[in-house]
């Protein structure tokens, strides 16, 4: 008895075969790598999606091994391959697109896209697939809501997408497999694309409050709290910007590539509207309840921000002068807060020592890339090669030594006597700091840091040793006659 082949298997390319949805991804290459002619993006989109994925289909400058896939489904889609299975992968998009993406796998026998063998519709590829394979002439792998006409005339249907993550699998007479589709946008995942772990960094708008003793002063504590709010949704506005801008690179990195917006966790399209409803919470905030210098201040945040992501961040030693300005900009934020001055000494401390850990930063990226490139070659677009980690690591620690040198100054400053009852006590300080400065980069040339410092101090047990000695002295100089 001849055995039955199995009919076709189409396979949905955005959103199914991809854990992202492909317009997103090509608008999004195209905002980010040119943002003036972005505005575009709106007149195209006018004369409806079919013109839209036309125009950007012809701009598109995808690297196809970088999207991300569906590994599981790959998988499974190379054991139907194996067993003789005819392959057909389908697009609402532009065909070179798809061409990319069979280069990249090698899986499928025949391309189906827009402008050629099928509509941009879900209605419209029913039809299509229809006329080419009959009703019932083919199975197919969809989204779960997207592609119900389709469904509804495919022998079985494959449906990725659903709020369990898992994709099911429905055959014409109402049978129901699972198949493994990886996970799908959750809550979890938009709350972590705004990284609410780093915003203990903002905590440094408090510093004016402490070091101007005004904590008894409820307006001083009630300006410094708002404002600190308004930073934070500054801060989780410019990681999710600066995520979309470095998707593609963020993809090349082993630890990156997990990002919400990377991973395709969370779409693109949810990262363009969170971004700007943020941004415009913050300044809300502000104008309402704070001083106007201190809208200055987290504009002038944001300005850097920007030029960092977009173009600071790509040459080697303004980089990290930038991101020290960024955390010194805090602290000028926080004391503009509650109309205080800050402190010639807590700035000239904080720019040296956030000079430090940026460097601690960029060193531990270096040291990652050394095991993985030849020596000499530049690395991904950040201005370094290989050979500049021992320069970066005597750097970061000569200016971590010279935030200790400058605490030892404020110590010994006329000043400082009439702030603390016992300002000698703070001479502790030192050596405490010296030993967290020393340790945290004894354990960068082992590579035991995190590229993030600030990440890795909030896992590390002798750092909050360190921050409560640190506190205590404090008090004791304030509080001891």
């Amino acid at each position: 008895m001849q055995e039955i082949a199995s009919p076709p298997l189409v396979v949905d390319l955005d959103g199914a075969l991809l854990r992202t949805d492909l317009l997103q991804e090509v608008a999004t290459s195209f905002a980010t790598r040119h943002p003036l002619r972005s505005l575009r993006l709106a007149g195209w989109s006018l004369r409806g999606k079919t013109s839209l994925t036309a125009r950007l289909g012809g701009e598109c400058e995808l690297d196809a091994a970088c999207l991300p896939y569906r590994e599981s489904l790959v998988a499974w889609l190379g054991r139907q391959r194996e067993q003789g299975r005819r392959l057909v992968l389908a697009t609402a998009f532009h065909r070179s697109l798809a061409e990319r993406v069979q280069a990249q796998l090698g899986l499928f026998d025949e391309i189906m896209a827009a402008g050629s063998d099928t509509g941009v519709s879900p209605a419209s590829r029913r039809d299509l697939l229809v006329e080419r394979f009959g009703e019932r002439g083919f199975d197919y792998v969809g989204r779960e809501a997207a592609d119900a006409p389709v469904f509804s005339v495919a022998a079985q249907g494959f449906q990725v997408g659903s709020s369990s993550g898992l994709a099911k699998v429905r055959s014409a007479d109402g049978a129901l497999e699972v198949l493994d589709g990886g996970p799908d946008a959750s809550l979890r995942g938009a709350i972590r694309m705004m990284r609410p772990h780093q915003w203990i960094k903002n905590a440094l708008v408090l510093l004016p409050l402490i070091f101007a003793h005004r904590y008894t002063d409820l307006a001083s504590v009630a300006h410094v709290l708002l404002a600190l709010v308004a930073f934070c949704l500054l801060a989780s506005a410019a990681y999710i910007l600066n995520d979309l801008i470095d998707l593609a690179h963020d993809r090349q990195d082993s630890t990156k590539r997990a990002r919400p917006l990377a991973s395709g966790e969370v779409g693109l399209l949810t990262g363009w509207v969170l971004w700007p409803l943020l941004l415009i919470a913050a300044f809300v905030l502000a104008a309402f309840f704070l001083p106007g210098l201190f809208v200055a201040a987290l504009a002038s945040y944001l300005v850097l921000t920007l030029a960092y992501s977009l173009r600071l961040k790509q040459t080697a030693i303004i980089d990290v002068l930038a991101l020290a300005a960024l955390y010194t900009l805090r602290i000028v934020a926080g004391a503009e807060a509650m109309r205080v001055q800050a402190s010639f000494w807590l700035l000239a401390f904080s720019v040296f020592f956030f000079l430090s850990l940026a460097f601690v930063k960029r060193y531990s990226w270096l040291k990652a890339a050394r095991e993985s490139r030849s020596a000499g070659v530049e690395v991904a677009g950040r201005g370094y090669v290989d050979g500049d980690l021992e320069i970066v690591s005597s750097l970061g620690a000569a200016a971590g030594y010279i935030a200790v040198l400058l605490l030892a100054l404020y110590i010994n400053d006329s000043r400082t006597a009439q702030l603390y009852r016992s300002p000698q006590i703070m001479w502790m300080a030192c050596p405490v700091l010296l030993f967290w400065i020393t340790r945290v980069w004894l354990l960068a040339h082992r590579g035991e840091v995190d590229e993030d410092p600030i990440v890795f101090a909030l896992r590390d047990r002798a750092s909050w040793i360190v921050a409560a000695l640190l506190l205590v002295l404090f008090v004791l100089a304030r509080l001891v006659p």
